[in-house]
């Protein structure tokens, strides 16, 4: 059943999903033929992901999603991350829906930073998904952790945010048809060995018709304080929801405090980060709200174009925000 729905979703918009069997070889590969991206996912058997896991087992734990666990595991000398979806979320039309946009997009799109998915595995009714496995997890448990934080450098923050600009960049505009994310957030954004950003969990992404810009949904999702304000207020999302939650993240990663933090209410009498930047903004010191952890050794010049493009990003008129493509080159540009 399982394969037979993702057959269905990737023909349905043109696309091949070619299958290998489980006695194949288990690399991915991508090639482009008569204009179609043909992708060669895995299919594991159950049992060997089962034991490449110790049984799904705690101490292998990475996380805990609203579409079910996440464990390490160990196949063939490789590390992987196994995704075992829940019975809640296979049981419900919203989480078929996910796993339907999760596995479309990451079959239309190859990034260096977006998380591969390797494969999949069926047993009755339980469901894995294989991912590449990224030694640092994700970027809010270094981020919002007050130890972890001090192990981000400024170039390596800086490096992050155009990893994920570039990722974003590249669904928005390197594909055929475009793919909105619709919750990009830190805990989104996973961390390879050398610290390089990979954007991960498409549950909510939608992908876009020909010619089409933006669309209207009717089952809001995605993190408050990301969200941007048209799709809060009239459901209306498009590549500029990504933008703006791109502006949050970015200010995030400068700032080293989370949007929603009681950080801002208590001591700024603000209710969160972005009126916080707005406000050191329109106050001309921008350089405040760089992360006082980085004890001054950042480069200037890149952390005040960064606060700006920040600044740019989270505008309320989706019209006045830059587009990843802007982005990108005011990022390449000193």
């Amino acid at each position: 059943m399982f394969i037979a729905i993702c057959l269905y979703v990737l023909r349905r918009k043109g696309f091949s999903l070619i299958v290998c069997g489980a006695t194949a070889c288990g690399a991915v590969a991508d090639k482009l033929v008569s204009g179609f991206k043909i992708r060669i996912f895995q299919v594991y058997k159950f049992d060997e992901l089962k034991a490449a896991t110790n049984c799904f087992s705690d101490e292998n734990r990475l996380g805990q999603g609203g579409f079910g666990s996440v464990c390490k595991g160990v196949l063939h000398g490789e590390q992987i991350a196994v995704k075992k979806l829940s019975a809640e979320c296979l049981n419900k039309e919203q989480g078929m829906r996910a796993i339907r946009s999760e596995v479309e997009s990451l079959a239309m799109a190859k990034h260096r930073n977006l998380v591969e998915l390797f494969g999949f595995a069926s047993h009755g009714n339980e469901q894995l998904l294989v991912y590449e496995y990224l030694e640092n997890k994700s970027l809010d448990m270094f981020l919002f952790n007050l130890f972890n934080r001090r192990l981000l450098p400024w170039q390596t923050r800086y490096n992050i945010i155009d990893g994920v600009a570039r990722g974003l960049a590249y669904i928005h505009f390197g594909l055929s048809t475009p793919i909105i994310h619709r919750d990009l957030k830190a805990s989104n954004v996973l961390l390879d060995g050398n610290m390089n950003p990979k954007i991960s969990d498409f549950g909510l992404a939608r992908i876009m018709g020909d010619d089409q810009t933006h669309a209207y949904t009717c089952d809001k999702a995605g993190t408050r304080g990301y969200m941007a304000p048209e799709y809060i207020s009239s459901n209306l999302y498009s590549g500029k929801s990504d933008v703006f939650s791109f502006g949050v993240l970015i200010l995030e990663i400068v700032s080293g405090k989370k949007n929603n933090s009681y950080y801002f209410i208590c001591d700024k009498g603000l209710p969160d980060l972005q009126s916080y930047a707005k406000k050191v903004g329109n106050e001309g010191t921008l350089l405040e709200l760089i992360d006082e952890d980085l004890n001054q050794n950042y480069n200037e010049q890149q952390a005040m174009k960064c606060v700006k493009i920040g600044l740019h990003c989270i505008e309320e008129n989706p019209a006045d925000r830059p587009t990843m493509k802007d982005v990108l080159c005011m990022l390449d540009n000193e």
